[in-house]
Parts: structure tokens; sequence; C-alpha cells
């Protein structure tokens, strides 16, 4: 195991509402990984900001992250 900080122990989530939430920080952190520079990152982020394909590419990857949480939940039955 690396020495970086441990920030997903687990898919396990109380409510959906919570799942939901991780699904965005899982998204979000695949985009840090991708890009690890900050500034590339503050930069670029006008640019998607205002593309509609952009933005419905992004909201596709936390549907797909939020899919992945649900069913790690049992669809918190």
């Amino acid at each position: 195991m690396s020495n970086q900080e441990v920030w997903l122990p687990s898919l396990q989530t109380k409510t959906a509402q919570e799942g939901f939430e991780l699904a965005l920080k899982l998204s979000r952190m695949g985009v840090k990984s991708t890009q690890p520079d900050v500034e590339v990152l503050k930069r670029l982020r006008n640019d998607y900001a205002e593309d509609a394909m952009g933005l419905t590419a992004a909201s596709q990857v936390v549907a797909i992250n939020f899919q992945t949480v649900a069913a790690a939940n049992d669809y918190w039955k």
C-alpha cells in the first residue's frame, strides 16, 4: 500500500443521498487522478463549464458511479 491517504475505505453508505455524494466524490477523484496539475484543472474549468456536451459527459460519469455505489449497497433495501 502506498503512503497516500486512504480516502475510500468502503462503498457502503447509510442512505441513497450519501451514496450520491460518494458518486460525486468518486467522479472528482477520477478527474484529479487523470489530471493532477491543479492549475491546469482550474484553467480548463471555464472551457467545460459552458460546454453542454462536456457537462452531459460529466453527468454520465456521476450516474455510472452512482450505479456502482447503489449496487454495492443493495440499492438501500
